[in-house]
């Protein structure tokens, strides 16, 4: 009796799964509808020949990304092999271009998953992400699988194929989507026919990437009424132990302007002016003779393990060790209250930039430890801030936007959340793009491929078991090459 207890309660749930549409196994969910297929057949006959030039065009870019994507692979696989022989990878200044490596990283190894559990057309790649940004990356994921999908379900209608449903799964974590097409229609129709059909998702995933970056480079047109730019970088953010964080560091809604004297009208100054400070050696500052005399104050003088000098008592919070010259002696120092020095005073690299109105001064450059800097940020109308240490964990720990709300109800994340969300979706559909059109087995660059060689070389190689087989080793080598940038991939993650 329990038995069948049992029994019949499993029928009754597999009987509701199949009502709604739902597959469930292990770390696998998925749902087919056939709810849109009205609206998937209107878009598939819409404009016939409009559609037919679309898809063509698509399926042109689909071959020549097929191609490229190899040549793309195979660069990287080159660089990534030249990167473990000099056991020196490169570091990446931008947290924006470290997400988007880590993209291209990751995004082979979540397709070669897919490849082993036999899920064809279907990306889920992963990446190390902040909390703060899952929902961005999960959204662009979906959205970037849905157009893809889209495009082969439009395209396969236009074809005359029969379209069945379409469909969102989740595996683990990540999302995606699918289309389910009648296969007998499909094996029926021209191998150009099939091309235009198996290119359309990557074409719409190229489409799609093109779409967002216009949005992106159009942006400060389209938010003109509400925020203005061009005027400095905002201050979003600032992290608990970020070293800008104190009651003379910098505060959401402040206006960055200046980085020692190098302006900054938006985040891209923002960047590049905290690389050139920190691959520059530290600049000075102008100060009076009798300024230095009447601020400086005897001190020991000794050497750090890493050859450079401090001239001041380690309990000081706001004395730095300075060292300037004069013409009998090129290597004097002394202990300096560093806002009195600094403010309002000129930067300088030699004594002859501080030669004004006859009066004697010095330039006077702050003895810190290598890779450490001493950076006057300028945030008006707040008193400077001036930070001590590395400049690339003020980079990380303070989150900035280039635009800045016409009025004070303006939400100043918006922006910067369009911007981020533009930059996952061009990285994360452009990656779909460029791993789908790879000739590797149960990605669409397979079915590419044969298409392509049946359209192609029928009249060469008569006998198709022939073509077959040069299909089944370019597809082998394709297979190979994203496997070695998956293994050396995860090597360079754990490198880091």
């Amino acid at each position: 009796t329990v038995l069948q207890s049992s029994n019949s309660l499993k029928a009754s749930y597999e009987d509701w799964l199949l009502t709604y549409g739902l597959s469930v196994s292990p770390f696998h969910l998925r749902w087919q509808t056939a709810l849109f297929n009205r609206q998937f057949y209107s878009w598939g006959r819409w404009k016939p020949k409009l559609l037919y030039l679309w898809f063509s065009v698509g399926m042109v870019f689909g071959i020549v990304a097929m191609f490229g994507s190899v040549i793309l692979l195979g660069k990287t696989l080159l660089q990534t092999l030249t990167q473990m022989l000099t056991e020196a990878p490169q570091a990446q200044n931008d947290r924006m271009l470290q997400v988007v490596n880590d993209l291209f990283i990751f995004v082979p190894v979540f397709l070669l998953c897919f490849v082993l559990l036999s899920c064809p057309h279907q990306q889920v790649p992963g990446v190390n992400l902040p909390i703060s940004q899952l929902t961005y990356f999960f959204s662009a994921i979906l959205i970037s699988g849905v157009i893809h999908e889209v495009g082969h379900g439009v395209a396969a209608i236009r074809e005359q194929v029969r379209f069945n449903g379409f469909g969102i799964f989740i595996f683990i974590v990540y999302p995606g989507a699918f289309v389910d097409l009648f296969t007998t229609h499909l094996q029926l129709i021209s191998p150009v026919q099939q091309l235009r059909i198996f290119c359309a998702g990557v074409w719409h995933n190229f489409v799609l990437g093109v779409a967002g970056f216009m949005v992106l480079f159009l942006l400060p047109a389209i938010l003109f009424p509400f925020y203005y730019t061009g005027v400095g970088a905002l201050v979003t953010e600032v992290a608990e132990d970020s070293p800008a964080n104190g009651p003379r560091g910098l505060f959401v809604g402040d206006l960055v302007t200046n980085l020692q004297d190098c302006p900054v009208y938006n985040v891209e100054d923002w960047n590049s002016c905290l690389g050139d400070i920190s691959e520059k050696s530290q600049v000075g500052y102008c100060v009076s003779a009798a300024t230095l005399q009447q601020l400086s104050f005897p001190a020991r003088v000794y050497r750090r393990l890493d050859g450079t000098v401090e001239c001041c008592s380690n309990s000081s919070l706001t004395d730095i060790c300075f060292s300037y010259s004069n013409k009998l002696d090129s290597h004097l120092y002394a202990c300096l209250p560093a806002r009195k020095v600094i403010e309002a005073s000129k930067v300088c690299r030699t004594n002859m930039d501080c030669h004004k109105d006859f009066v004697p001064s010095f330039c006077v450059t702050p003895s810190l430890e290598n890779q450490t800097r001493l950076i006057r940020v300028k945030h008006p109308p707040h008193i400077d801030m001036l930070y001590v240490g590395h400049p690339m964990h003020l980079q990380y720990t303070v989150s900035l936007s280039s635009f800045v709300p016409r009025q004070n109800f303006l939400s100043i994340d918006l922006p910067v959340v369009v911007e981020t969300f533009c930059k996952y979706l061009i990285s994360l559909s452009g990656a779909l793009a460029v791993i789908n059109a790879v000739p590797c087995f149960a990605l669409d660059g397979q079915w590419i491929l044969n298409s392509f060689l049946e359209a192609t070389l029928s009249s060469l190689i008569v006998e198709k078991h022939n073509r077959e087989l040069v299909g089944f080793l370019i597809l082998l080598a394709g297979s190979a090459l994203l496997a070695a940038n998956v293994a050396l991939g995860l090597w360079m993650v754990t490198a880091r």
